[in-house]
């Protein structure tokens, strides 16, 4: 029997290897779970391509256009103009994954600065939503946003947060969604949990991240999917005092606030 829960999975990368042979399996166990929408996320310009391919294949499936922090150094000439004009593609809906990354050490953090602030303002001058990627440089990306907001309005989502409950409160005050993935329904994840409790409703949002970050009590599914999004939801909307049917429709109508989408 097919789920009566409206959830939508802000951040996956459907584009990834580990689904390649079985993505109509793993689309149509997310419609079965409830997940109605999914936005498919790019790393690089060539798995942005494939993002916006797979939009234009599944009705339920958005894309966002970007090259993540860690491949910045990669990036090979031309990639960036590929980025600016995918982002004119009909389901494109987001700009990213971007942001800053101080915990791998694959790009030059200077190099990222300049990809984020590119993402930014192809973003601004687009009138998209940005998504944010953030590891141990919570001070840095603040800094760049603020930057950024000082040119105009923002439209952003901070995906995969795990940061403190003062970073939290800042990028709510510059205009920005928070959202949570597997990461905060781990049984340690206790702060986290605690930062989650205290986003307004209408500014969360939830996701998975597949194919990484498979939930509790999942842990051991890999690779992790949209379906599994149901047990992000519940725990949060424990968190919230929140029935998980209302919280689901409550973080699926902020989506598609944030991407612009209809109801």
């Amino acid at each position: 029997m097919r789920s009566t829960m409206q959830l939508f999975d802000t951040h996956c990368h459907l584009d990834d290897d580990q689904f390649e042979g079985h993505r109509d399996a793993v689309i149509a166990r997310a419609r079965q779970g409830g997940v109605e929408a999914i936005l498919t996320v790019g790393v690089t310009a060539d798995s942005s391509h494939r993002c916006v391919q797979l939009a234009s294949q599944y009705d339920s499936v958005f894309a966002a256009v970007g090259i993540q922090p860690n491949y910045c150094g990669a990036a090979a000439e031309g990639d960036w103009d590929r980025i600016a004009r995918l982002a004119d593609g009909p389901r494109v809906v987001a700009i990213g994954e971007t942001g800053l990354d101080r915990f791998w050490d694959y790009t030059p953090v200077e190099v990222q600065k300049d990809y984020f602030g590119r993402h930014l303002r192809l973003a601004q001058q687009r009138d998209l939503p940005f998504i944010v990627h953030m590891r141990d440089c919570e001070a840095d990306v603040l800094e760049m946003l603020r930057a950024a907001r000082s040119r105009g309005v923002l439209r952003g989502v901070m995906h995969a947060f795990t940061g403190s409950a003062e970073t939290a409160a800042e990028c709510l005050g510059l205009g920005l969604h928070i959202s949570f993935a597997g990461m905060v329904t781990y049984p340690k994840s206790i702060a986290l949990r605690t930062v989650a409790s205290a986003i307004p409703p209408d500014r969360i949002l939830i996701e998975t991240d597949a194919p990484y970050l498979s939930p509790h009590p999942k842990r051991n599914v890999r690779p992790n999917e949209p379906s599994l999004l149901v047990h992000t939801a519940t725990c949060l909307a424990q968190c919230l005092g929140m029935p998980v049917d209302e919280f689901a429709r409550r973080t699926t109508e902020n989506a598609r606030v944030a991407f612009r989408l209809p109801k």
